[in-house]
């Protein structure tokens, strides 16, 4: 059944996290690497306090480059206020909340509220089509 699918079944492992005081240059190679559209930044308790994007780097780049100023830092650019999902979350449900809100990928959190993982629409929509 869909309805018990639950997101930490599906979700990859923590491939990308970044820390508010990573140079913002570290952080554009760890993402590029990646190929991922961005990925959470992460306190020394594992607990999501940001989010970092590739539309937060390119805005920064542009500006640093015009005043040549190279000393960002994540914690410059990134978005204080990231959505993030529990693990257990229903793939359904969370397939419901993609469908009204922005992000194409979460930080997914344990029940302490720990970062695990992330989850992307793709992934979703592969959870999704496995039970068609």
């Amino acid at each position: 059944m869909l309805e018990n699918l639950q997101v930490k079944q599906f979700m990859t492992g923590k491939n990308i996290a970044f820390t508010k005081e990573m140079n913002l240059q570290t952080a554009v190679e760890k993402l590029l690497a990646s190929n991922l559209i961005g990925g959470p930044v992460v306190n020394e308790s594992g607990h999501v306090v940001g989010w970092l994007s590739e539309q937060d780097c390119l805005a920064k780049i542009i500006e640093a480059s015009y005043y040549s100023d190279h000393s960002a830092l994540v914690e410059d650019v990134m978005s204080d206020s990231p959505l993030s999902i529990p693990s257990t979350l229903s793939i359904v449900d969370l397939a419901q909340k993609m469908i009204h809100e922005k992000p194409k990928m979460y930080p997914v959190l344990d029940e302490d509220n720990i970062y695990v993982g992330l989850i992307t629409r793709k992934m979703v929509l592969g959870a999704m089509k496995t039970q068609l």
